[in-house]
Parts: structure tokens; C-alpha cells; sequence
């Protein structure tokens, strides 16, 4: 036991000075892990790593995919429900059905059934890769939330088509109008198990006496009671995870009212994801020995040559599928029509953004090794290699090179949205408004007799005056975006210069450690915003 935990705590230890690396360096950490994995697990005496794939489902899947739906704007994930579902459900079908063909007729012993659950395995883009390469480059909004929606949706479909498969090859019987209909009954129930759980936690949230603590430890829970429940009935898991962090995040400004429960939450989730993120992707290089082991009859050779084979299937099906998915709709349709267009640039974004995970490398882990009757599961290990090699080549190779072609091809936003900083003027100055107008109903008497009152007032007048001038000068020049840049870089001074101080007020112990701590927050709330507004420029 003590052996175990060391192996963990020095894993995690490791985990952190690659990230720590990778960011120096500036590649994306899922990549950089998954090499240096690849690296460490050759190196003599390091001992041979087992995954679990019932532990990767169960512990890892369904906060990331919550955290992930907690963060979509439902407005935006609705706004772009056509591409997201053609690449969800129709590229996951598409690639699983064209990868069944194809591999039977090159791959020696390979049945159909075979094939689509190589299909299943290898068809859902990871979600959090895209995000994390994507990050710190200038990418149209569209693209992302179409990315990032796609990946919450499309782990279901392509479970749903790995189980029939498995079921297929496990009995030796397939109904294609048999597996239609229980696929929607299986996504739809696990949306329907997902949102009747998220009612109860937001009733649990709204009106019992819950504290920050007990508020973020709900959450934490959240995702695993609906993915347990879901899969109890033989839903979709995954669905439920999906849809109730999507209501969740819909209903949290009722439910998460004060700044220290959002502050709390946002430091749990934020270290916990992190942590689980930086795991998975390690994990991955860490495995491949495990795989090599379990090849049997098939040399490495072959087995690199089939992985890289069904790599340029799979990459390619999706160009083959995102381009017509993109235009035969604004043929067809006018209102479609109407919506700005990214031209072939966008496209070739989201097309070249298809890299493959953690959730590909679980599920073919998780083909039992034994038939019904006893005998050993046909290409089971072959099945797995071919996985890690898709995984490998779409994560490095195409998330190596996803910064450079967006770079080479001058990406630009077509959809003409406000900006985020006139965005955040308009809505303080809505907000000033509200509470100048408040106090003008309610606190008339009180803006005389009270001077603090009425030096709120004046404060808030001051704001909103601000404030419209902020917004009739937004058209910063180069020239005015370095001085905020060097303003930004004034106030991180003047911030560590600050912390330094209390750290000596600490010392001298005149003044108490939670009044400190509350002016340590306040800095960090300072330089939180600093940051965001920094990184909107």
C-alpha cells in the first residue's frame, strides 16, 4: 500500500515539472505528456503500468465532461446545434462505418463487427486536447464552441456504437433496426436521467442551508451519481453527465449566489481537472509497454503499419465529411445562407482539430479478454495497438502542427461580435445604471443625511461616466494597446511588491492572519482581473 502511494504521489510529482516544461517550452502539456510517458516507460526498471478502463470511465470521465459542460454557453451551443450534431453523431457514424470496411479488407482476420468497433474506438475527437493546444491563439468563437460541443456530445455516440459492436461480436447477431432504435432510447434516456438528477442537486443547492464547502463537495459529486445512475439503467452515461452540467451551468447564478462560494468552487474544480487532465495524457505513453506485451502473433511492425493506415483514414474522413457538412447546408438552405462564412479556412481549422484521447485508449482497454463460451477475444490486443498508434499520430502529430496552420492560413472572425472588452464596459455600466437607479427610488432620503451614501452615489455617477467614455474610445491603435500592456505590468508590480508586505505584516503578528488572508484574496481578485483583461487584448 505504501509502495502504491509513493509510485502515485512521484507519478504526480513528475506530472507537474512536465507541464511546468511543457509550458516553458510552449507546447500544448497533453502532447508533451504523452511523448515524455512514452519516453519514461522505457527506461530500464521503470515497472510496467496496468490501466483500469472501468477506473478511467469511472473516475475520470465524468468530471471532465462535466467541468466541460459547465463551461458552454448553452446559448452559443444551441446557436451552433447543426455543426455540432453533423460532427457528433454524423462524422462518429460516418468514420465508424467506412473504418469497418476498410479494415476488413486489409487487416488478415478481421470480421465487420470487428471493424466498427475499431470504428466506435477511434471515431470521437478528445475534447480537452483541442481546447489546450487551441489555447493563447486567436481562434473565431465559432470554431471553438463548435469543437468544444462536439466533443461533449460525441463520447455518447460513439460508446453507443462501440457496445453494438461488442454485442455483435460477443453473439455473432446484428440488427441494424435493432441497434437504430436503441440508440435513441439509450441517448434519450441517459438525457432524461441526466436532467431529472440535476433538478434534485439544484433543489438540493437553492433551498437547504448549504455552506461553500458543502456546496463545492455537491458538485464534485454531481457528475458521478449521474453518470452511476444512468449506466445502472443501461443509458448513456455520458449523456447524463452532459445534459445535467449543461442545465447546471444554465441555473448556476440562482444556486451560487456569493462570491465565496464561486471563488471555492472555482479553486476545487480548477485543481482537481488540472490534476486529472495532466494524469490521462501521461497515462497514455505510460501503457504503450503493457500493449507491445499483448500483441501475440502480430509483430510491432505490423501493427504500426495498420495504425498508421487507419490514422490517414480517419484524418482524412473527416476533411471528406466537414466540407460537405459546411456548404450543402447553405446550398440548400437560405436562411443558412444568411450566416457570416469563415470560407474554406474555418473548415480546414476544425477538420485538422479531430486528435484523439484518453476516452479512444479506455474504451479499447475495455474489451473483455474472454468470448461467452471461454475462448480468447478475436484481435483484442491488435485492436488496442492500433488505438494507441491513432492516438499518437493525430494527438502529436496534428496538435503539433494546429498552432502553425492557423498561424499559415490568417484565420479571421467573420461573425462580427462585440468585443470582450466592450462587452464587459457595457455590462458594468448596466449594471451602475441599476444600482444608481435604486438608490434614486429607494435611498432618496439617505443620499442627503448619509455620507457614505451619498459617496456611493457619487462614486457610481463617476463609474457610469467612466464608463461611457470607455466605450466611445474603444478603437485602441498600437500605440494605446502597449500602454495598457505596460499599465498591466505596472500593477503586477505593484501587487507582488504588496504581497511581499503582508507577508512582513504576518511577521510582525500586530494584525490578525484572517485579515490578512481577506486583503491576500482581494489581491488576487485584483490581479485575476488584470489578467483577463490582458489576455482580452
Amino acid at each position: 500500500m505504501h509502495h502504491t502511494l509513493l509510485l502515485i504521489l512521484g507519478l504526480l510529482f513528475v506530472v507537474f515539472l512536465l507541464v511546468m516544461l511543457a509550458q516553458k517550452i510552449k507546447v500544448a502539456y497533453p502532447i508533451f505528456l504523452v511523448i515524455a510517458g512514452l519516453g519514461i516507460s522505457f527506461i530500464p526498471g521503470v515497472p510496467l503500468l496496468h490501466l483500469d478502463p472501468e477506473l478511467i470511465f469511472l473516475i475520470f470521465l465524468p468530471p471532465l465532461l462535466y467541468e466541460a459542460a459547465w463551461y458552454t454557453s448553452w446559448n452559443d451551443f444551441w446557436k451552433w446545434k447543426r455543426p455540432i450534431g453533423l460532427l457528433a453523431f454524423g462524422l462518429v457514424f460516418f468514420t465508424s462505418t467506412v473504418i469497418a470496411y476498410t479494415s476488413v479488407s486489409f487487416i488478415p482476420g478481421f470480421t465487420l463487427a470487428l471493424g466498427f468497433l475499431l470504428g466506435g474506438i477511434v471515431s470521437p475527437p478528445d475534447a480537452v486536447a483541442a481546447a489546450t493546444v487551441l489555447k493563447g491563439i486567436s481562434v473565431p468563437k465559432r470554431l471553438m464552441t463548435i469543437l468544444e460541443g462536439e466533443s461533449l456530445v460525441n463520447d455518447a455516440s460513439s460508446l453507443i456504437v462501440f457496445k453494438f459492436a461488442l454485442l455483435a461480436v460477443l453473439t455473432g447477431t446484428f440488427s441494424m433496426q435493432e441497434a437504430t432504435g436503441q440508440f435513441f432510447v439509450v441517448a434519450g434516456m441517459g438525457v432524461v436521467v441526466g436532467l431529472a438528477g440535476a433538478h434534485i442537486v439544484y433543489f438540493i443547492h437553492r433551498f437547504l442551508p448549504t455552506t461553500p464547502a458543502i456546496d463545492a463537495a455537491i458538485t464534485v459529486m454531481t457528475p458521478y451519481l449521474l453518470f452511476l445512475i444512468a449506466e445502472q439503467f443501461h443509458f448513456s452515461g455520458v449523456m447524463a453527465v452532459v445534459s445535467g452540467g449543461l442545465f447546471m451551468s444554465y441555473r448556476s447564478h440562482e444556486i451560487f449566489n456569493t462570491g465565496h462560494t464561486r471563488m471555492n468552487m472555482l479553486g476545487v474544480w480548477t485543481t482537481m481537472i488540472f490534476v486529472m487532465n495532466a494524469l490521462v495524457f501521461i497515462l497514455i505513453g505510460l501503457e504503450l509497454p503493457e500493449i507491445i506485451m499483448g500483441l501475440g502473433d502480430y509483430s510491432v511492425a505490423d501493427g504500426i503499419k495498420y495504425g498508421l493506415i487507419i490514422s490517414a483514414i480517419t484524418i482524412s474522413l473527416r476533411f471528406l465529411w466537414v466540407y460537405p457538412a459546411t456548404y450543402l447546408p447553405r446550398w440548400l438552405s437560405a436562411k443558412v445562407r444568411q450566416e457570416p462564412t469563415l470560407g474554406w479556412k474555418g473548415p480546414f481549422v476544425i477538420s485538422w482539430a479531430g486528435m484523439r484521447g484518453v476516452v479512444s485508449l479506455a474504451t479499447a482497454l475495455s474489451i473483455p479478454l474472454l468470448m461467452l463460451d471461454g475462448t480468447t477475444f478475436p484481435q483484442r490486443n491488435l485492436i488496442i495497438f492500433i488505438t494507441f498508434v491513432v492516438i499518437f499520430v493525430t494527438l502529436v502529430f496534428q496538435g503539433l502542427t494546429l498552432p502553425f496552420v492557423i498561424k499559415l492560413i490568417k484565420l479571421k472572425d467573420t461573425d462580427h461580435l462585440i468585443r470582450e472588452e466592450e462587452q464587459q464596459a457595457g455590462i458594468k455600466l448596466r449594471l451602475d445604471r441599476i444600482a444608481l437607479t435604486l438608490l434614486e427610488e429607494k435611498y432618496q432620503h439617505a443620499i442627503l443625511e448619509n455620507e457614505l451614501v451619498g459617496f456611493y452615489k457619487s462614486s457610481l455617477e463617476n463609474d457610469i461616466s467612466r464608463t461611457q467614455g470607455q466605450l466611445a474610445s474603444l478603437e485602441c491603435d498600437e500605440t494605446e494597446l502597449e500602454e495598457i500592456g505596460y499599465y498591466h505590468k505596472m500593477l503586477f508590480d505593484i501587487y507582488a511588491l504588496q504581497r511581499k508586505e503582508l507577508f512582513q505584516l504576518r511577521r510582525e503578528k500586530f494584525f490578525s492572519d484572517e485579515e490578512i488572508r481577506k486583503a491576500e484574496m482581494q489581491l488576487d481578485l485584483n490581479e485575476l482581473k488584470i489578467q483577463r483583461n490582458h489576455e482580452a487584448l
